[in-house]
């Protein structure tokens, strides 16, 4: 038998051409709403996700943010601090997984919000997929599930592998951070494409874009238009968002300023749109091919 005999035949199970393996039923996140926070790299998604959780806490909701990143500073302005992540954890008990109790891989943040750094493999020797799991299976173990309302994925840079993609598979919304440039709008435009392919057998459908750290929001609006996508916040470039990572607090911590407040309520809503309609259909965008993203927003 050929080595690539042995490979199972999974086209079509989860994305055209796609050979990845189904999520295990035992695995699946019920009665909390799972979303996922995607987009291109460094463009605010951690800054996004412990903002949102602090929100959805602060509307009163159980709150768990999984940080999906090798960095593991996802929870940093929640806690104060950088977190152990699950795969070290999970290394120094030599992967015995029932040695491990729920203080040891999870630190309560900012007004109660429960927080978990999974990690990443060693750069080049393994999939985030694995990390994911092994982190949903913990939390599963330990009923950290059991009395959650809302649980956020926030997932290194855009989607560029089965492994990255994992967190889709729990998600019942996928949340994409963008920026007013051609290289983000092409980030979630791959996304989108990723969203498609797994809401082919899972749950996961759209919930819009935020448009992060940009004064304008035409290019991402012209995008949205011409796929069938909806901009449902937008994130000025204010410079307290970036003092508050400094100052290692979520922007519910912070000093009250104009930018601030208006940054909070921004936040607050955002939560409260997510929260009402995290049940509706979603949305089902057209990703455009390269050659057409190109000419809506590439160079004359």
């Amino acid at each position: 038998m050929s080595p690539r005999d042995e490979i199972p035949d999974l086209r079509g199970l989860d994305g055209e051409g796609s050979v990845q393996v189904h999520q295990d039923a035992n695995l699946r996140i019920d009665g909390a709403k799972v979303f996922s926070v995607y987009g291109k790299g460094g463009i605010g998604k951690s800054t996004t996700s412990s903002n949102l959780s602090a929100a959805f806490s602060l509307m009163g909701k159980r709150v768990l943010q999984i940080g999906c990143d090798p960095k593991h500073d996802s929870t940093f302005t929640l806690t104060g601090r950088l977190q152990p992540t699950v795969i070290d954890i999970l290394k120094e008990v030599d992967f015995h997984a029932e040695e491990l109790r729920p203080e040891d891989y999870v630190t309560e943040g900012f007004n109660g919000v429960m927080c978990v750094e999974a990690g990443g493999p060693p750069a080049g020797t393994g999939c985030g997929g694995y990390v994911v799991g092994q982190t949903v299976k913990l939390l599963k173990q330990h009923h950290l599930l059991d009395d959650t309302d809302v649980v956020i994925f926030d997932v290194l840079g855009d989607v560029v592998c089965g492994g990255f993609a994992a967190p889709l598979q729990h998600a019942d919304r996928a949340v994409i951070v963008t920026a007013n440039d051609f290289d983000s709008i092409y980030a979630m435009n791959r996304i989108i494409a990723a969203v498609r392919a797994k809401s082919a057998n899972y749950k996961v459908r759209l919930a819009g874009c935020i448009a992060n750290r940009s004064h304008a929001t035409d290019e991402v609006d012209r995008y949205c238009a011409a796929v069938g996508f909806q901009r449902i916040a937008h994130m000025p470039d204010f410079d307290a968002i970036r003092r508050s990572r400094l100052k290692k607090r979520t922007l519910f911590e912070m000093d009250d300023s104009d930018d601030i407040l208006l940054a909070r309520a921004e936040y607050m809503r955002l939560a409260d749109t997510l929260w009402r309609t995290a049940g509706d259909e979603g949305l089902s965008p057209d990703p455009l091919p390269d050659r057409e993203i190109f000419e809506l927003l590439g160079f004359d």
